[in-house]
């Protein structure tokens, strides 16, 4: 018979032969650090997404839009490399959103900062 150790504390297993952990305590621990692995990533992504959104929200303010310096929304903290989703217009213009705020960028370091319609829409129904 194969003698099986507990995954958290290398204890030997005593009872079930598919038994994995000596108690709950090693099992709530062993769970608790694979999980958290996973869930610092994520964390640390929606951190910034809610960083970026607050971020466009206060720039904006109560404005429909406001054309700002792209170096202000990254002095802010701004990371450009998260955003939830794009929009592209039949212009051909494309805004940058983080939840229902968003901006277009206009060029020589300008842009444009709005809140999306479509999103004041669905939270109304």
């Amino acid at each position: 018979m194969q003698v099986k150790y507990c995954q958290e504390c290398e204890q030997v297993l005593k009872g079930r032969t598919d038994k994995r952990f000596c108690n709950d305590s090693c099992r709530n621990a062993f769970n608790n650090r694979v999980n958290s692995k996973e869930n610092n990533l994520m964390k640390k992504i929606n951190n910034q997404l809610k960083r970026n959104r607050k971020i466009l929200q206060m720039i904006l303010g109560e404005e429909k839009m406001y054309k700002s310096n792209k170096a202000k929304l990254l002095a802010e903290g701004y990371a450009l490399d998260y955003h939830t989703h794009r929009i592209s217009t039949s212009k051909g213009n494309e805004y940058v959103f983080c939840y229902e705020f968003g901006f277009l960028d206009l060029g020589n370091d300008f842009i444009l900062i709005v809140k999306s319609k479509q999103r004041e829409n669905k939270a109304a129904k």
